[in-house]
């Protein structure tokens, strides 16, 4: 089993008047990563931030802090090289938005950056599977994307167990609502890679929180080592 519990802050519910601050704080709070949502105004409604911003924070932040960007944009091939100079370091795209997978997964790798496929939850997973193979994470949406702060959509559930039982080594992650009121779903489902927004980021103690999910996780990943 090669996969292990990762807690990645999703920093778009920080506040974006002092980003840099806001993900040093996350870092030293014991985070695995960062995920960061880029935002076009096409393929989801919202816009957010793009390249320019990552560069930014790449130079501020060092080489440490791993860049998990989370592309909500309808042409993620236009995207890869400028993110993979600005310093990305996976590249996290929706299946939705392309109608060449294949070819952009490669183009990816070839740009040195790890490859990231994202499903709403309206996209079945046995889309997502002809590629399970090919890819470093498979993002499971666990709500609408394009906005933070909505209610964990638990039905996504079965396509994370899914994809756990087909792809047992794949890193599996989950993107909104999460917490630690929805974690132990998450876990159990068999998601290794936690995207937490307010829950970890509004709270007045997120050392606690990453740890929290982070142990949930880690003991369910334990659990079905045990179990198989």
């Amino acid at each position: 089993m090669a996969y292990s519990a990762k807690i990645g802050p999703s920093i778009l519910s920080s506040d974006l008047s002092c980003l840099g601050s806001e993900c040093v704080r996350m870092m030293e709070s014991g985070a695995d990563y960062l995920h960061l949502d880029v935002m076009d105004g096409h393929f989801v409604p919202n816009i957010t931030f793009g390249h320019p911003m990552v560069e930014c924070l790449r130079k501020s932040l060092g080489q440490d802090p791993f860049f998990d960007m989370h592309m909500m944009v309808s042409r993620p091939e236009q995207w890869v090289k400028p993110m993979a100079a600005a310093g990305a370091n996976q590249y996290t795209f929706h299946i939705e938005a392309t109608t060449n997978p294949g070819n952009l997964i490669k183009e990816i790798k070839e740009s040195g950056m790890k490859v990231g496929l994202a499903i709403k939850p309206g996209t079945t997973v046995e889309e997502l599977a002809p590629w399970a193979n090919q890819i470093d994470m498979a993002l499971v949406m666990t709500v609408e994307p394009g906005f933070g702060g909505q209610k964990f959509i638990e039905d996504m559930m079965p396509k994370v167990n899914w994809l756990r039982s087909q792809f047992p080594s794949l890193d599996i992650e989950v993107d909104g609502g999460v917490g630690p009121d929805t974690i132990h779903k998450c876990a159990e489902a068999g998601a290794n890679m936690i995207v937490s927004g307010s829950a970890v980021i509004g709270s007045e103690d997120p050392r606690s929180v990453i740890a929290l999910l982070r142990t949930v996780v880690a003991e369910a990943i334990q659990k079905r080592s045990l179990d198989r």
